[in-house]
């Protein structure tokens, strides 16, 4: 389950960085290719002019991959001492390897290059193609199938992990993922198109809105671009509504079990420490084990724990994965796993020992529909020892059970389990606090980048409505609208995608149903919407400066 969340966290942060890296590339670009198509005029080759723009893309981006990488390792010290999951990082931790190194030296400056020719594409193929600019056709209502597509995917999983638990599905959570990220992205466009002809509409049938009309007609003209400036915030927000749902879904199923007894008692789950062995369970336990294991000094009972094969009754309400039997007399003396339901012989109990919403000691284990007789005939999955607490009696029943049954798991008491499950929450804690606070840097940069860009490319039509008689207020309006009828359209849709997404990830990795978020998911969202205005009104100086007079003579 956390090679999957660690899987969607990589998606999570990469597509923010694709599109704040396509967002830079655009500030720039309609200045560049009048350059570049005023150098085709002079006499340039469409090779020369490729050449140029690939160059001098190319050495920024190798100054600025040298740069991160000086930063990394100057900083690299200083990580050592940070606790960023309860223990301070290893040296092996950090390390890069050297094919990490030549991807991201090479890969950087190539992709850069690459974008730089492609960006150029109208130059390359017509000096005067950047003055021929015409209305790009209106996005079609199949861009939403994607993210259809991608939810439909975590479905369809579900439904295997129900039959066929969730081992080895970490890639294809990944995909599924992937896929309904860049759902949203092809989508966002068509959905801008469809607010923005509502909006023009609406500002048709009052008059009085000079500024809505402005923004709608614009949007409807190049919705695209439109959706391209917000984007980053679309997809940080359903990184953030993504990673609280599964975050507090995780924690809420995952809360470790209480009480001393379960210090004291000794688990061993049956499974191979190697993917070329992979054993659940045994034949069966050797009576001499057994006998040796009743020996120990303090011991007071001992379980064992067969496979489920036969007998699966319906999870109760808090959901938990009945995947074990257990003798109801055997399971008397290890009051730490809970008890049977009266009159029971044989009880279905849950086999994620330390892993459930209720301490263990509290559980009440339905009766399973076989009897103790043929219960010894069934595959053994796990034995629990009670030692009374001693360290000499846990390592003594330890030693005994890891010389039985060799490379088949180690053994834990609950307690032990309980740590390890404690440090695994703290992880995805501060996974998940990382994510979402990179996502969210990344996306406002990537809007105040793009919003820059944006009347940078506008100068010439704002200028021209100011010397019209347009007041620099409407102009105002008009470009927050542009920004703000997107994103709050694409918010509500990528909220709703990222709670679905979290719920269907939850019933097939987890196994539970999706709790709903805290008070700080809201307070995070709000902030971010919040933000993304404060940005887009920044603009509002640049605004005057590029529609005054002189800019519309020098434009």
């Amino acid at each position: 389950m956390l090679e999957a969340i660690l899987a969607a966290a990589a998606v999570a942060l990469l597509f923010p960085v694709l599109i704040f890296i396509g967002a830079a590339t655009r500030l720039s670009a309609a200045r560049r290719e009048q350059r570049f198509a005023a150098i085709r005029l002079a006499g340039g080759t469409p090779r020369q002019v490729s050449v140029l723009a690939a160059t001098e893309a190319a050495v920024a981006a190798i100054a600025g991959t040298a740069l991160g990488f000086a930063l990394f390792f100057a900083l690299r010290p200083a990580l050592d001492h940070i606790s960023f999951t309860g223990q301070p990082f290893a040296p092996g931790d950090l390390s890069l390897h050297l094919a990490d190194i030549l991807l991201v030296a090479i890969g950087i400056p190539a992709a850069a290059a690459a974008s730089a020719r492609v960006a150029l594409r109208r130059v390359r193929l017509s000096p005067l193609g950047v003055a021929r600019r015409a209305t790009p056709p209106a996005p079609r209502a199949w861009r939403v199938i994607p993210l259809l597509a991608g939810l439909g995917w975590l479905a369809a999983e579900l439904g295997i992990a129900r039959s066929q638990g969730m081992n080895g599905k970490t890639l294809s959570y990944l995909l599924a993922f992937l896929l309904i990220v860049a759902g949203l992205v092809i989508a966002g466009p068509w959905l801008t198109m469809t607010g923005s002809r509502l909006m023009a509409r609406l500002a048709l049938r009052r008059a009085s809105r000079p500024a809505m009309l402005i923004a709608g007609r614009r949007l409807a003209d190049d919705p695209r671009g439109a959706f391209r400036a917000i984007s980053g915030l679309i997809l940080a927000l359903f990184v953030t509504t993504v990673a609280a749902g599964v975050i507090t879904t995780s924690i809420d199923t995952q809360r470790p079990g209480s009480g001393t007894a379960a210090s004291d008692t000794l688990v061993d789950h049956f499974y191979a420490a190697t993917a070329a062995r992979a054993v659940t369970s045994v034949p069966a336990v050797p009576a001499t084990v057994l006998a040796r294991l009743s020996a120990v000094p303090g011991a007071r009972g001992v379980a064992v724990i067969y496979a489920d094969s036969l007998a699966r009754p319906a999870a109760p309400a808090d959901s938990f994965h009945f995947t074990g039997l257990v003798s109801c007399a055997r399971l008397s003396r290890l009051p730490a796993l809970g008890r049977c339901a009266p009159g029971a012989a044989v009880a279905a109990i849950g086999m994620d020992l330390g892993v459930t919403a209720t301490p263990l000691s509290a559980r009440v284990w339905p009766a399973a529909a076989i009897s103790p007789g043929r219960l010894q005939r069934l595959p053994v999955q796990a034995v629990a020892v009670s030692t009374g607490g001693s360290a000499a009696a846990i390592e003594q029943a330890s030693t005994i059970l890891s010389a039985a049954f060799p490379y088949l798991g180690t053994p834990a008491t609950i307690g032990q389990r309980d740590q390890t499950i404690g440090r695994t929450i703290t992880e995805l804690l501060r996974m998940t606090e990382v994510v979402i606070i990179a996502s969210l840097v990344i996306a406002g940069c990537s809007l105040a980048v793009s919003v820059a860009g944006s009347l940078t490319d506008r100068q010439r039509p704002f200028s021209l409505l100011r010397l019209a008689g347009v007041p620099l207020g409407v102009l105002r309006r008009a470009v927050t609208l542009e920004s703000a009828v997107p994103l709050v359209i694409s918010a509500v849709l990528s909220a709703g995608a990222g709670f679905l997404a979290a719920g269907l990830f939850t019933r097939a990795a987890l196994g539970d149903s999706l709790r709903p978020p805290g008070a700080e998911y809201y307070i995070i969202a709000a902030a971010g919407l919040a933000a993304s205005l404060a940005i887009i009104a920044s603009s509002f100086p640049l605004l005057r400066r590029v529609t005054g007079p002189e800019a519309a003579r020098d434009a």
